[in-house]
């Protein structure tokens, strides 16, 4: 058996893999360092924007993605996880080119809201990931409606508040990003998916209370990767 070392294909941003990596940290019981995962990062940023690719105006990252994917199996990666939800839309490109099986942060996000059994869950993630309809096609599989930003939402709080993080600016991020998820809640959402990895870093900042409501896609990531590893000890 290839031995366990998770891969991290990061960068997407930068600041959002640090947090996944702490969060491997917390969600792995250990009482010595030699307990905890060993991971292999690859965390770029140089990556082109994913939110601009999809939207028809900038260059597409697959070609840095696919170099991360090989970067991280000649490292000798026996699993990979990707700490960006929009990074997903090339999933089954990034799959294909690799020898480790690579874990998908929706499967992981989606087995946590069965845990919760909501009837309708709000979504905060960038244009692309709400065009894909991942999270909304996986909820409606539950028997859950999914409440959605609206494009207002979206270009007047999400994306300002997203790159708001990217720039270092956590608390006027934090602050955007809660007037998104105040509006989800306003129409009904009894639980929120923080289905882009910069918002959770965000809300965090300003000590958000719709933390307590919501389930971080990146956690639920880092949960499923721990789980793997002590299955593996």
């Amino acid at each position: 058996m290839k031995p366990f070392l998770l891969g991290v294909l990061g960068g997407m941003g930068p600041l959002a893999t640090v947090d996944f990596m702490a969060k491997l940290l917390a969600a792995t019981p250990a009482t010595s360092d030699q307990q905890q995962i060993p991971v292999v990062a690859w965390n770029v940023p140089q990556i082109a924007d994913r939110q601009k690719a999809l939207a028809g105006l900038g260059p597409s990252p697959l070609p840095q993605l696919l170099n991360g994917i090989e970067k991280l199996n000649a490292a000798g990666a026996s699993h990979i996880a990707i700490p960006c939800n929009t990074a997903h839309h090339w999933y089954d490109a990034l799959s294909r080119a690799s020898d480790a099986p690579i874990l998908h942060i929706v499967e992981a996000t989606l087995g946590r809201i069965a845990e919760r059994a909501p009837t309708r869950v709000g979504v905060i993630a960038t244009h692309g990931t709400l065009a894909a309809g991942w999270f909304q096609q996986g909820l409606e599989h539950l028997n859950i409606s999914p409440v959605l930003p609206t494009e207002q939402e979206l270009e007047s709080w999400f994306v300002p508040g997203c790159y708001a993080v990217k720039r270092g600016a956590l608390r006027e991020g934090g602050e955007l990003l809660s007037l998104q998820a105040q509006a989800l809640v306003e129409r009904g959402a009894e639980t929120l998916i923080l289905a882009c990895t910069e918002v959770p870093v965000a809300l965090d900042a300003i000590d958000s209370p719709f933390l307590d409501h919501a389930i971080d896609p990146a956690q639920a990531l880092a949960e499923r990767c721990s789980a793997l590893w002590q299955e593996y000890r």
